[in-house]
């Protein structure tokens, strides 16, 4: 069954969703990230995607305290994964060990990959790789800098290295509810021995159903933020069809 992971970003302490990947472009939708987390728990999911937002532009955790509240409301219930300034082993295994059930490693994929590998290695089946992509091209610190390498490129540095999982983010849709890019995605998908999750512009029961598609069977799954939150989506008709796929 794929999996449709509710998503959590933070900035300021706050549960927000950015515009693709504009800071000021932020809308406040829940200032209690941890009751947030415990009202998807209710709806049935059993897996949420947060992110530190602030951290991924300041290089080290700045809502700390609002992931940990995160994790003690729903760490029972769901595996909860974490992206967003996570740049050395310490942050890794302090993550883990706070029980977290995975986490997402990004501008560090790019500037330092044997960390990748030897974090796959220590800690298996818990690290995730975030590709995020603008105009084909993968961007870093917070979406703030681009890159020369491609989505395809820097995956494939890690198609031998373990890890659990990529996150594949096109920022270009990010927060605007254009529906997934599942041409880009079920291509990176195909091209790399690891399960990829697609993100960025989810915005309706439709593409739940694409990722239901037969084609689209090698994706972990999505994740989904703006159309939860502004009723777009609803989350019960979502779980029912990839139940069923």
């Amino acid at each position: 069954m794929p999996i449709l992971f509710p998503a959590i970003d933070l900035k300021n302490g706050a549960c927000v969703r950015l515009k693709l990947g504009l800071m000021d472009e932020a809308t406040v939708y829940n200032e209690d990230p941890a009751a947030q987390a415990r009202a998807f728990a209710r709806q049935g999911f059993t897996h949420l995607h947060v992110v530190d937002l602030d951290g991924a532009f300041a290089g080290r955790a700045v809502n700390g305290a609002a992931v940990e509240a995160i994790v003690r409301e729903v760490g029972d219930e769901m595996r909860v994964q974490l992206g967003g300034g996570i740049r050395t082993l310490e942050d890794v295994e302090r993550w883990l060990s706070l029980g977290l059930s995975r986490v997402i490693l990004g501008t560090v994929a790019v500037r330092d990959p044997a960390l990748v590998r030897e974090a796959a290695r220590r800690f298996p089946g818990q690290i995730v790789v975030g590709i995020d992509a603008k105009g084909g091209r993968v961007a870093v610190e917070g979406w703030a800098e681009a890159s020369e390498l491609t989505a395809t490129e820097l995956a494939l540095r890690f198609a031998d290295a373990g890890v659990a999982a990529i996150v594949y983010t096109d920022i270009d849709r990010d927060g605007i509810l254009a529906g997934v890019n599942w041409d880009a995605t079920i291509a990176l998908g195909s091209a790399v021995p690891i399960p990829v999750i697609a993100s960025g512009g989810l915005a309706s029961i439709e593409d739940i159903h694409r990722l239901a598609a037969p084609d689209a069977a090698h994706l972990e799954g999505a994740i989904t933020g703006r159309a939860l939150y502004d009723g777009r989506l609803d989350p019960a008709e979502a779980l029912r069809v990839l139940a069923a796929a």
